[in-house]
């Protein structure tokens, strides 16, 4: 396709994010209207060391919509 190197390494890190975001483990609290994720999970960690976006912040944002 004609993608440079540089960039197809950017672009394989960010679908290796996804397929790690997509095995993390979102735990349902109050019947559905709240969420948690463990600080401790492995998918988080490898997201946002892919990513470069910081640990707290995005366990964070995961759960809350404001």
């Amino acid at each position: 396709l004609g993608v440079k190197e540089s960039h197809q390494m950017t672009i394989f890190r960010i679908i290796a994010a996804i397929l790690q975001l997509g095995n993390l483990e979102i735990q349902g609290e109050r019947d559905g209207e709240a969420c948690s994720v463990s600080s401790e999970d492995e998918h988080l960690g490898n997201f946002c060391g892919l990513l470069g976006v910081e640990h707290s912040q995005m366990q964070h944002w995961l759960c809350h919509r404001k």
